[in-house]
């Protein structure tokens, strides 16, 4: 027990003290924007939702040309995705290279396209031939994105669902479930050899909605509340959401990758469900995403890695209509189609809470260091931009 004990304060203060574990972050929280939906807004009209609150990074589903071309030369850093059904054509890195001059160069630098998600929760479908697709598929793009020499601004990695896991309770129980080992060490070996995040879909509501007598309606809504201790790191979890990341980051420690960082690709709550769906009400999803951007606005980090900023995309920016499953699935938006809010967010109070802060609304590290620092930023922008033209024109030509 004592050599256990030893074990687990070595991974704890190994995890919070590496290099990784001890970076700031000060990056604006990101929104998911899906258009599965008959009646959504136009791009140009959701650009300007993002704008009014300060939203700089969003995450798409496709690599939509429409939303490429109207969040072009504006603050918005996009994140596209490559469908499924596409990972057996991008294996062959030539086909990856001609999906990269069709989909991206058309739009890139002009819009900030700043990673590619490779397929979507591969490891939890069950089809094996996909899975074993993954990383190959990830590595043309790369290679492509190398041979144009983009590798630096666009990173290449691919989001999995809790699923994954075989264990997650006690956080520093996380482990990956036996049968994925070979495709999650390709997986992780490509990260760590690419210094790409891992992004996992993060959603408490599931666990609550499953036992909501043994869970605490407190604890996975941000709550405060007494919250529980790992009793082998003896740290402390006030919230559901850092218990699930630091798992993941356990499991991802013990197939030997412990400097990856690990960042939340979804995360939210459904305003409305079926009759089954506890807990799907208007009141917890207020609740959940007021407080999760509460504690945005403070660069929280999760007990394991407590001065490393969590980055988190909120899922999602509107409720789609279309979208198949239980009703709750088609009500996780912050906004109604129409640009009208789901719910009371709050999101004027907090406003005006953090423009006396060191927040802004669109999370990032301070409003007064934004405002000195922006035309800086942007500078260094377009110097990159030009830069990057430059260079492309010269590689057409020779």
């Amino acid at each position: 027990m004592i050599r256990i004990g030893v074990i687990y304060t070595c991974l704890v203060f190994y995890l919070l003290f590496s290099d990784i574990g001890c970076l700031q972050r000060a990056a604006s929280l990101g929104i998911n924007y899906g258009q599965v939906g008959n009646n959504l807004p136009p791009p140009e009209k959701v650009l300007s939702l993002l704008s009014s609150l300060n939203i700089t990074k969003a995450r798409i589903y496709d690599t939509n040309p429409q939303i490429l071309t109207a969040f072009a030369n504006t603050s918005v850093e996009l994140i596209v995705t490559v469908e499924n059904d596409m990972l057996t054509t991008l294996m062959n890195p030539q086909s990856a290279l001609q999906w990269l001059n069709n989909n991206i160069m058309p739009y890139f630098p002009a819009t900030r396209i700043a990673g590619i998600e490779v397929g979507n929760e591969v490891f939890s479908g069950g089809d094996t031939t996909l899975m074993a697709y993954l990383v190959p598929a990830m590595a043309g793009i790369h290679e492509a994105l190398v041979q144009l020499g983009l590798d630096s601004y666009i990173q290449v990695s691919s989001p999995h669902s809790l699923a994954v896991l075989a264990e997650s309770y006690p956080p520093s129980a996380g482990s990956f479930r036996p049968e994925l080992t070979g495709v999650m060490l390709q997986f992780l070996q490509f990260l760590s050899s690419t210094k790409a995040p891992f992004w996992i879909n993060a959603y408490p509501y599931f666990a609550y909605k499953d036992n909501p007598t043994r869970v605490s309606l407190d604890y996975v809504l941000l709550n405060a509340n007494p919250g529980m201790v790992d009793p082998y790191t003896k740290l402390h979890y006030d919230n559901m959401l850092y218990a699930q990341v630091d798992a993941v980051i356990f499991a991802v420690y013990r197939m030997g990758f412990g400097g990856l960082e690990v960042r939340v690709s979804e995360t939210g709550w459904p305003s409305k469900g079926d009759p089954n769906e506890t807990g799907a009400t208007i009141e917890n999803a207020q609740v959940y995403n007021k407080n999760l951007l509460r504690r945005q606005l403070r660069n929280e980090g999760t007990p394991l890695r407590p001065n490393m900023r969590l980055e988190v995309y909120l899922f999602a920016l509107f409720n789609e209509d279309m979208k198949p499953g239980p009703t709750s699935e088609r009500n996780y938006g912050l906004f109604q189609p129409d640009g009208t809010m789901a719910y009371n967010l709050g999101l004027s109070t907090l406003l005006t809470t953090s423009s006396t802060s060191s927040a802004s609304i669109s999370l990032t590290s301070s409003a007064n260091k934004d405002s000195k620092n922006g035309c800086q930023r942007m500078g260094y922008y377009w110097m990159f931009v030009y830069m990057l033209t430059f260079q492309i024109i010269v590689r057409r030509l020779f």
